[in-house]
C-alpha cells in the first residue's frame, strides 16, 4: 500500500471510527468499502459509510446510571467521530441519544471524505493481507470469500446468529386521535415518542396474530440463535402471553390522555429523521412476511392506516470467537499484522461496534508510532468490554454482547442498589482519566 500507513477493510461505524482516529493521529489511512464499488450487502440500502441499518438509536445517553450511556462519555472524551456525528445529528428520544439515520451517515463520510489522511477506495476485498498493517471492520455481513479467509487464517468457524430489522412508519399516516406523544415517565421533552394503546383484547388479539402469522423460513440456516438484544418480536410472543407487555409494549409510565391511566399495553414509535417524518416502531423487530406485517401491524390502534416506509426484515451476522483468537490489543494472534474490530469481533450494538473500532485505531496508531498503548483499565467501559471480547468471556459459550455493569469488576463490600450504578460509573471516570493521564 504505498503511501498509506494502514489498510482499514469496512466503512461501517467500527471501520469509520478506527479510520478517523488514526486519521487524527496523523497516520495515512486506506479504507476500503465495497459498498459503492457495485456490491450491496443484503441489509444496506446504500453506499455511505457507518449507515445504520437497524434502529436509528444509540439507546441511554445517561452517564451517571447506564453502561452505554458511560461509554457514550468516554468516547466523547477519546474524540469519538461517531459520537460527534451522532450529537450534531440527535432526533428527540427522551433520554436515549437517537439520530437521523441520513444526516448521521451523510456527516460521518463527509469528514472522512475531507479528512487529508484518508484514501476511501471502493473495493471489495477477498483475502485477508498477507502482510502490511491492517484492520479489518468488516461487521457481521462479511462477504462469503473474505469470510472463507478469515476461516483459513483463523482455523476455526465463525459462530452466527439471526439479527432482525424493524419497520419504519410515515409519521402522517399515523392516527393521533388515538395515539399520543409522551416520553416514558416523561424523560427528556416528555413528548419524544408516539404511543399507540391497547385494551386487554385488543392486545390479546394481537398476540395471537403474531403467533399465528406467516413467517419467514431459513432452512440453510438451521440450529442458529437469535441474539437477545434484537430477538424478533413474535419469537418474544413464543416465550408467554405476557412477554411482550413486560418488554418491548410495556405501558407502564405512560399515561393515555383518553383515560388518565396506563394503557394495558402499548406500541410506541421512535423518531426516526430530524424532520420528524418517519418513525420506526419501538422493539418491533420482526420475520414475519410484509404481507402478514402490513395486515397485522394494521391492527394496531393509531396505525390502521399506516404506510411503511420500510418493513421488517431478517439477516444473519457472523463473529470470531474472540476469546480465543484475538490478544487484548484485538491482534489475530496467528497473524498479529491483522487486528479486528467492531461486530465481527462479537460485541453486539452501534456505539459497542465503534468503541472496538476507536479502539483497534488507537492501539494501531500506537504501534505505527513505535509505542505501546496500554488498554484502558478494567473499570471502564471501554476496558470492560475489551477485556470480555479478548479473553474473558467462555469461549465454547460465546455469544454477542452489549456493554453492561456485569461486564465491569465488582463493586467491594455491601451496597444499597440504589447507589450501585452510580459508583460504577464514578469509579470508571476516575479510571478514565488516570488512564488519558498516563
Amino acid at each position: 500500500m504505498p503511501g498509506h500507513d494502514i489498510h482499514i477493510i469496512g466503512g461501517g461505524l467500527a471501520g469509520s471510527e478506527a479510520a478517523w482516529q488514526l486519521a487524527q493521529a496523523g497516520h495515512k489511512v486506506r479504507l476500503s468499502e465495497m459498498r459503492g464499488s457495485g456490491e450491496m450487502t443484503p441489509a444496506h440500502q446504500s453506499d455511505r459509510l457507518a449507515e445504520l441499518v437497524c434502529s436509528n438509536s444509540f439507546r441511554s445517553d445517561d452517564a451517571d446510571s447506564n453502561a452505554v450511556g458511560l461509554l457514550h462519555q468516554e468516547m466523547r472524551a477519546l474524540g469519538s467521530l461517531i459520537l460527534t456525528q451522532g450529537d450534531i445529528h440527535k432526533v428527540p428520544a427522551g433520554s436515549a441519544l437517537a439520530v437521523d439515520r441520513d444526516g448521521f451517515a451523510d456527516g460521518v463520510t463527509a469528514a472522512l471524505e475531507q479528512h487529508p489522511n484518508v484514501t476511501i477506495v471502493r473495493e471489495r476485498v477477498d483475502t485477508l493481507p498477507a502482510e502490511g498493517r491492517t484492520i479489518v471492520a468488516t461487521g457481521p455481513l462479511t462477504a462469503p470469500l473474505l469470510a472463507e479467509s478469515i476461516g483459513r487464517a483463523t482455523g476455526k468457524d465463525s459462530l452466527a446468529f439471526f439479527d432482525a430489522i424493524a419497520p419504519i412508519v410515515h409519521r402522517e399516516s399515523i392516527d393521533m386521535e388515538t395515539a399520543w406523544f409522551q416520553s416514558r415517565w416523561n424523560k427528556g421533552s416528555g413528548k419524544d415518542y408516539i404511543n399507540c394503546p391497547m385494551s386487554k383484547e385488543q392486545y390479546l388479539e394481537f398476540h395471537a396474530g403474531l403467533m399465528a402469522g406467516e413467517k419467514t423460513e431459513f432452512r440453510e440456516w438451521e440450529n442458529v440463535p437469535y441474539f437477545e438484544g434484537c430477538m424478533p418480536i413474535e419469537v418474544m410472543a413464543e416465550r408467554g402471553v405476557d412477554t411482550l407487555r413486560y418488554g418491548p409494549m410495556k405501558g407502564v409510565g405512560l399515561d393515555d390522555p383518553r383515560t388518565g391511566r396506563w394503557p394495558y399495553a402499548v406500541v410506541q414509535l421512535r423518531q426516526d429523521n430530524a424532520s420528524g417524518t418517519l418513525w420506526n416502531m419501538v422493539g418491533f423487530q420482526t420475520k414475519l412476511k410484509y404481507a402478514e406485517q402490513v395486515r397485522l401491524f394494521r391492527t394496531i390502534p393509531g396505525l390502521e392506516k399506516a404506510e411503511f416506509a420500510r418493513l421488517g426484515g431478517l439477516h444473519r451476522n457472523t463473529f470470531l470467537r474472540s476469546p480465543e483468537l484475538l490478544d487484548s490489543t484485538l491482534r489475530l494472534k496467528s497473524a498479529p499484522h491483522i487486528r479486528f474490530a467492531g461486530q465481527i469481533t462479537g460485541c453486539e450494538g452501534y456505539v459497542e461496534s465503534s468503541a472496538i473500532g476507536m479502539l483497534a485505531g488507537r492501539f494501531a496508531a500506537a504501534e505505527i508510532a513505535g509505542q505501546m498503548l496500554a488498554p484502558p483499565p478494567r473499570e471502564t467501559a471501554l476496558g470492560a468490554l475489551l477485556a470480555h471480547i479478548t479473553g474473558e468471556a467462555e469461549v465454547d459459550t460465546y455469544q454477542p454482547m452489549n456493554v453492561n455493569f456485569g461486564l465491569f469488576p465488582p463493586i467491594e463490600g455491601r451496597t444499597k442498589k440504589a447507589d450501585r450504578k452510580r459508583m460504577y460509573t464514578d469509579r470508571a471516570r476516575a479510571a478514565l482519566k488516570d488512564w488519558l493521564a498516563a
